[in-house]
């Protein structure tokens, strides 16, 4: 079975994004459906898979990071509103059987993502 992990790049300090809280949610009928709610580790990843083996399931999730409150506790001077606060990434999972990466690289006024293995 595969596993979805995730890694944020802080790219305004050069370095891993220690300490920005995400969660990840399950698009479903009834709405989102929290599955994972965690704090990126040292070198900006989780300490375990966010999904993995029978909870790899397909299906349309989200991942939200709260990079506003990350970059404010680096002591960023930001403006208020932030012009980023909270990103929320949507994507798919077609084959449970494939891992799933899915980083955020990252600064106050630009972020983007791709889709690693």
């Amino acid at each position: 079975m595969g596993k979805l992990s995730t890694h944020v790049l802080d790219t305004m300090h050069g370095k891993p994004g220690k300490g920005m809280r995400l969660q990840l949610f399950r698009l479903e009928e009834q709405g989102r459906q929290p599955l994972v709610d965690t704090v990126t580790n040292s070198d900006g990843r989780c300490d375990q898979p966010l999904l993995q083996d029978e909870q790899m399931k397909p299906g349309v999730y989200e991942l939200q990071f709260d990079a506003g409150d990350y970059f404010s506790a680096q002591g960023v001077d930001l403006p208020q509103p932030r012009f980023l606060d909270v990103i929320v990434v949507r994507f798919g999972i077609a084959d449970p059987q494939q891992n799933y990466h899915v980083p955020l690289v990252v600064t106050p006024w630009t972020y983007s993502t791709y889709r690693g293995s």
